[in-house]
């Protein structure tokens, strides 16, 4: 029978340092990262102006049931097929990716906080909070780089929807989070906030982190 994974779901804003915080907090844990991005619907039957045009901050963007029922099976401890998404193009490829469970595994994204299905799957829930302005500037810098947009687009993409889509449907999820990070706050101590709680849930139920890290090395 698989051993079911520890999952520590963190949420916030574009631009706030989420994927920032996973990548510190997956290091201490040796766990691996599970970005929401990857469930975004395929987008493949319109027309590519019409695919650009659409609302990618709103939670129907995302397919939720396949996201919620695939960390379900990594809370289970069983593996999934992980999807993939071209942002350049704004489709899903075809190929998909085996996603193995670990004793933790970090999920991070817009709206991780947003599905109750979704949130009783976390045994450590992170908010990160940061300001607009500073959220615009992070945005702009990656999806120039890394997905192929113009500064032009990033700027009117976040004007018209991703900050007032965040106001609606990102930051009310704040209310949901056991720990809440600062995203200008040293990465040290935002790690630690979260390894805090979950030392604390896991004594709960009578076991330790350096226990189960150090079984995880073995």
């Amino acid at each position: 029978m698989a051993a079911p994974s520890y999952l520590i779901g963190i949420a916030g804003p574009s631009g706030a340092g989420k994927s920032y915080l996973a990548r510190h907090v997956a290091q201490r844990l040796s766990a691996p990262v599970l970005a929401l991005d990857h469930y975004y619907r395929d987008l493949s039957h319109l027309a590519l102006e019409d695919r650009a045009g659409s609302n990618f901050d709103e939670p129907a963007a995302l397919e939720h049931e396949l996201l919620i029922a695939q960390i379900a099976e990594l809370h289970a401890g069983r593996s999934i097929d992980l999807p993939t998404y071209d942002f350049s193009i704004h489709t899903r490829t075809r190929e998909t990716h085996v996603f193995q469970p670990a004793a933790f595994v970090v999920v991070e994204g817009l709206f991780t906080l947003y599905w109750p299905e979704l949130r009783r799957l976390f045994g450590t829930r992170v908010y990160v909070e940061m300001a607009d302005d500073v959220c615009l500037n992070r945005r702009t810098e990656r999806d120039v780089r890394e997905r192929g947009r113009t500064l032009e687009s990033v700027v009117q993409q976040f004007r018209t929807t991703v900050a007032p889509m965040a106001e609606q449907f990102v930051r009310p999820t704040l209310c949901h989070a056991d720990v809440i990070v600062s995203g200008d706050a040293a990465i040290a101590l935002g790690t630690d906030l979260v390894l805090d709680h979950v030392r604390r849930h896991l004594a709960q139920d009578g076991m330790s982190l350096e226990s189960i890290l150090t079984l995880n090395v073995r």
